[in-house]
This record gives C-alpha cells, sequence and structure tokens, in this order.
C-alpha cells in the first residue's frame, strides 16, 4: 500500500480513480445527491490552491474553516496542505466568544465560513480580530452585512484560481512537504478552562492511514460511507482522511438533523458515529417490542436471543455455532434482523466505528445480538483519534478492543493511560506549560482517563479529573453512573453531583414526551411542565428505574436524590461543549441554587 502525503493524496487518488465517485452531497433545491468525481475532486482542490497564493497565503500559514460539513471544507484541507499550511476548523455551533479565542489564538488572516449564522458570528468579531483580513463564504445564499467592504463568496475565490497562474508556487511548496510539516490545529472544546489548540502533523495521519489498513482489512474503494459528525472532530476528520485514503465514496451530510434521512437515502456500508445514536436505535427497538403483542413480540425477543447466542456466545470467541442456532439465526437475518437494518438503512452495512463517549455495555450486547456490525473504540484528539478498536471477533464486551500496532500504551501507578507513538501529538499550540504537563520526560502523553488491561484488551474506568471525592473520602466516578442511567427511556441527559459532597445526587433531564406519555396513561392533570416533572408519581418513577439502574454500584455511589430539568443542557449556556460532554463546573454554577436544595437536611 502506498501512503501519499495530504498535499498529493487527491490528485494521486484522481489518477487512479478518474470519473469514479468520490464525495456526494445534497442539493436542497432539488433534494438530490450530487456527485463529485476524484477528477472534478483534484480539479477543485488545485483551483483551491492556486487561489490561496493569489491572496497571499503562506507556507506554514493558519487558515480557519467555520463551517458544517461540506464538501467545500475538504477542498481547502487539501488546497492548504498543496501550500503547505495549517488548517484550523471550528464548530458550526461555535458561539462568537468561542470563535474570536481561536482566530486570535491562531492569528488567523483568511477565514473560510459555511453558511448564514457562521458568517454573521464571524463578522460580528471581525474587528475585535487583529489578524483576520478576509472571510470567504461557501454558501451563495448567505447576506452580506451592509457594511462589509472585504467578504467575498467562494465562487469568486475559485475564478481567481482558474488558469492555475500560480501552479509553480503551488508545485515548489508542494515538492517541499515534509511529514514533519504541521496539517492541522484542532481545538479540544474544554470541559474546564479554556480551549487548547492540538498540534497534528502530516506524519501522525500517514501512521494512522497505516495501523486502520491493518486493523480494518475489508474496508476497500467498494465501501461508501456517510460523514455526519462534525469535520471538525478528530473521529470524523481522521476518518475521512481514510475514507481518501482507501478511495472510499464519502457522503457528506450537511444538517445533523437529517442524517436519519440521509442514511436511508444513501444506504451506507461505512459510518462513524457516537454512541448515542446507537442508544437512540436500542430505545427505539425496545419501544417497539412493548408496543409490540402475541406471536410478533415473541418473535422479536426470541430474534435477539437468538442472536446474542450466535453471535456473541459463539462466534466473538471463534468457535462455532451449532447447526440449529445457525439456522435459526439465518431465519431471522432475512426477517427480524433484515427488516431492523433497512428501517434505519444500514442493511449494506460492512461495519460502523462508534467512540467519543463510553457506550454502555448493554447496548452493544443489543447491536452485536441483532446483527449490527458496530465497532468500539477509543481515542482522543491528542492521539489522531483511534487507539484501540475491536473488530468482528475476539472482542471482550466493555473493554475499548485492542490496541492499535505502533501505539505504544502504559499504565501508570495511578491507573492513568499514557501513550506514546506516532500518532501522538507533540503538544499544544502557543502552550508550553500545557504541553510539558501532557507530555513527560520520556515522551508518553498523560490522556487523563484511568484504565487496565484484561485479555489483551484495553478497559476504560474513569476520566481522573472528573473523580469526585466525597466528603466522606469516597471517590466516584460520575461517568460510569451517567451511562448506565442514560440506557433508560426515560433518561436523555444525566449530570452526577457528589464532589465534597455527603453523598451523590443528580440532574436528570428526562424525554419530554414519555413523561407526557405517562401522565396521560395515568390521568396527571398539570400546567406546566416543571408542574408535571414535580408530580409525586412523576418523581416515584424516576425513583424506581434510577434505582433499578444503578443496583450494581457501591451504596455510597449511588444516587440519593435527584432533580427533574424542565429543560435539556446546552451550548448556548455553555453547559455543554461542541462534543456535547458535560462542562461540570458551568453546571454546578448554573444550577448551584437547586444543588444546595438537593443537600438540604
Amino acid at each position: 500500500m502506498t501512503y501519499h502525503h495530504l498535499a498529493v493524496l487527491v490528485p494521486a487518488q484522481a489518477k487512479k480513480y478518474g470519473e469514479k465517485v468520490a464525495l456526494r452531497f445534497r442539493d436542497y433545491a432539488t433534494s438530490t445527491w450530487i456527485p463529485v468525481t476524484w477528477n472534478q475532486f483534484a480539479e477543485t482542490v488545485r483551483l483551491v490552491a492556486n487561489a490561496m497564493v493569489g491572496l497571499g497565503i503562506e507556507e506554514e500559514e493558519n487558515i480557519g474553516i467555520f463551517s458544517q460539513n461540506k464538501p467545500e471544507c475538504l477542498y481547502v484541507d487539501f488546497g492548504a496542505f498543496a501550500n503547505r499550511a495549517v488548517t484550523v476548523p471550528l464548530y458550526a455551533t461555535s458561539s462568537s466568544a468561542q470563535a474570536q479565542y481561536i482566530l486570535n489564538d491562531a492569528s488567523i488572516r483568511y477565514l473560510f465560513v459555511g453558511e448564514q449564522y457562521q458568517y454573521d458570528a464571524a463578522f460580528r468579531i471581525f474587528g475585535y480580530c487583529d489578524s483576520l483580513k478576509q472571510i470567504i463564504i461557501f454558501d451563495r445564499a448567505v447576506e452580506k452585512d451592509p457594511r462589509d467592504m472585504s467578504s467575498i463568496y467562494f465562487d469568486e475565490f475559485l475564478e481567481s484560481g482558474k488558469g492555475y497562474p500560480h501552479q509553480q508556487t503551488v508545485d515548489e511548496r508542494t515538492a517541499r512537504c515534509s511529514e514533519d510539516d504541521l496539517s492541522n490545529i484542532l481545538y479540544t472544546s474544554g470541559t474546564t478552562g479554556e480551549p487548547k489548540g492540538v498540534l497534528l502533523h502530516h506524519s501522525c495521519f500517514l501512521e494512522v492511514f497505516r495501523i486502520h489498513d491493518l486493523r480494518l482489512p475489508d474496508m476497500t474503494d467498494k465501501d461508501v460511507s456517510i460523514c455526519f459528525l462534525p469535520l471538525t472532530h478528530v473521529f470524523e476528520k481522521a476518518w475521512t482522511y481514510v475514507c481518501i485514503h482507501k478511495g472510499v465514496e464519502n457522503c457528506i451530510n450537511l444538517k445533523p438533523v437529517d442524517i436519519q434521512m440521509a442514511i436511508k437515502e444513501i444506504r451506507p456500508t461505512l459510518m462513524c458515529s457516537v454512541p448515542r445514536f446507537w442508544e437512540k436505535v436500542y430505545a427505539g427497538v425496545q419501544e417497539k417490542i412493548a408496543d409490540t403483542k402475541g406471536i410478533a413480540r415473541k418473535l422479536m425477543l426470541d430474534a435477539i436471543q437468538v442472536g446474542r447466542k450466535h453471535n456473541l456466545d459463539y462466534l466473538r470467541v471463534g468457535k462455532t455455532p451449532p447447526l440449529g442456532l445457525q439456522l435459526k439465526f439465518k431465519f431471522y437475518q432475512k426477517t427480524v434482523y433484515s427488516l431492523l437494518k433497512k428501517t434505519i438503512g444500514i442493511e449494506n452495512g460492512n461495519f460502523f466505528p462508534t467512540a467519543g463517549a463510553a457506550i454502555p455495555d448493554e447496548i452493544y450486547e443489543f447491536i452485536r445480538s441483532v446483527d449490527i456490525p458496530m465497532i468500539v473504540g477509543y481515542g482522543l484528539t491528542e492521539s489522531s483519534a483511534t487507539v484501540s478498536c475491536t473488530w468482528r471477533t475476539g472482542y471482550d464486551i466493555g473493554s475499548v478492543g485492542q490496541v492499535m500496532d505502533g501505539v505504544e500504551v502504559r499504565i501508570s501507578d495511578d491507573n492513568e493511560i499514557l501513550l506514546r507513538g506516532k500518532t501522538i501529538t507533540k503538544g499544544y499550540y502557543k502552550k508550553p506549560e500545557a504541553t510539558a504537563e501532557a507530555i513527560d520526560a520520556e515522551g508518553w502523553f498523560h490522556t487523563g482517563d484511568a484504565g487496565y488491561f484484561a485479555n489483551g484488551q484495553l478497559y476504560l474506568t474513569e476520566r481522573i479529573k472528573d473523580l469526585f471525592k466525597t466528603s466522606n473520602g469516597k471517590y466516584i466516578a460520575p461517568q460510569a453512573l451517567e451511562t448506565r442511567l442514560v440506557v433508560d427511556k426515560y433518561i436523555d441527559q444525566v449530570a452526577v453531583i457528589a464532589d465534597q459532597r455527603k453523598f451523590a445526587s443528580a440532574f436528570i433531564v428526562p424525554v419530554y414526551s414519555y413523561v407526557e406519555q405517562y401522565a396521560k396513561e395515568k390521568g396527571l392533570e398539570y400546567k406546566s411542565r416543571e408542574e408535571l416533572l414535580r408530580n409525586p408519581k412523576v418523581q416515584a418513577l424516576f425513583r424506581a428505574r434510577i434505582d433499578t439502574l444503578q443496583q450494581q454500584f457501591a451504596h455510597y455511589e449511588q444516587i440519593k436524590r435527584f432533580t427533574l430539568l424542565p429543560e435539556p443542557f446546552s451550548m448556548e449556556r455553555a453547559e455543554l461543549t461542541n462534543t456535547l460532554k458535560l462542562r461540570r463546573p458551568v453546571i454546578a454554577q448554573n444550577y448551584k441554587e437547586q444543588i444546595d436544595k438537593m443537600y438540604e437536611e
């Protein structure tokens, strides 16, 4: 396998694949998916590279991309790489303040924006970003501010690259490219403190290509992947680059809310996602089973049980299932499993990587039992995504799989996971103290995650910084409790409270539609959501469900009191990061009054 530097990857693939489809994107005017061939992909990247030279973009300059997922994000990425420039993605949902911090920290002169929200947020802070010189707008439908005399649209930008007026300069820069060059600065959304810019060099991604070729041998240029996690997130970014490296057709989903429709239209063979996606699948199936009666219900339950025995008890550990079990499994493959997968849109599935947060064992077992080829992994921005992952067989439920080839993992004396290898960041942008704190003298990166090895596989236990110590001196890992509780169909979000408190409590964000349905069935009257959630019967419902789910935890770890919240945690109130992780200090501050009330005698 040839490993092309990102600066030459797209043109190299165009030579190989020509008119084969490389990308697709939805045209919302016609509700059709527009194909982009490898030749067109390479041509547009070449135009971008020339237009960048025309703008005056220098080698090793930082270029901002503030957009939801669009093909243009990739055109800018690879046009920049051809010029030895660095791309700095911003989450499409970032506030003006968040964007301002990154633009100033990375000294960005040229910012590419997606749609109206990103343009407005960027223009609002233009005067507060000393380095910012020009905004380039992807979407022609964006209305520019009347005061805006400098921004241009992407098609105007591309026009300046036609005829390739600066191709000699681009070629000279590309010839100087090295795997030691910086490719991306990915700003972590930060659950505490200000964001840090993670440095990822081209060497990181070249190693990502190599180790994924070894771990995922079934991934080929016949696959079709759908890209719906933010390209700002290292998981989707690294995965998309791997897809380009493998010649996979990549369908780029613009609006996250459209993903269920997009999956049914594309019928992908590959898709990386976060556990929340599969949690919703699980909840939907459980609801369907609960609403089904008679023989149909028995068949569904039996199908899950047969799949569990066939895939988990036998295939998972390398054993051949008995003939009778094989026959029953094949019957359910053609009926129950097939119907479920077609309903979601994944009946063509090759495999589906899942990472970004802990996935409850119950859900992992279920997904594998209904013959969905999900693989689970662990990684960080600082590790260019994958540190470890499971594969089709030989995995243990609860683990995050075997460590990838070339990645060194060590467990410290205090159980922290330490990493070393070519995929690991060299540090944080303009933050020598943070870099020195994270990477020790022997080159080990300290992840902040606790874990252990068993049976040759890596297990995660908790996020060390998130560990709570009660006033009684007991340690509680909130994520373990939270992961367990969100399995429940009535529970959408959970934030455990325990630090320096006598016992654990929690904020619960219910699935409001289910609570309202319960109220209707029980004849409960209420004038507002707040009144409904205070109802003793609703409180008793949640108390019973929480107690059932937390039985496996030690008494001191269990939630003694809880508050049902009438509104979900949000990014707008800074309670969630852009990757939907809890910002615990902000929650503690925003809900101080409610927390104090839970601990009143």
